[in-house]
């Protein structure tokens, strides 16, 4: 847990990149679920916001 946290906090790839398919999967299961509408409201954002993301830290130092 404290490799994950200095990661973020030094901007490394990996933790960052985590956090990035995380928000991906969240958008796609915030996309595919049939009980709250404010979640398949807010889907596509969070899927725009994750892809772009993974996007700008694969620049990100190993």
């Amino acid at each position: 847990m404290t490799e994950f946290l200095n990661g973020l906090l030094h901007m490394r790839r990996g933790a960052w990149e985590l956090v990035a398919s995380v928000l991906i999967a969240a958008g796609v299961i915030m996309l595919m679920q049939p009980f709250a509408l404010w979640m398949f409201s807010y889907s596509f954002v969070v899927t725009l916001i994750g892809t772009v993301m993974f996007i700008i830290v694969s620049h990100f130092p190993e």
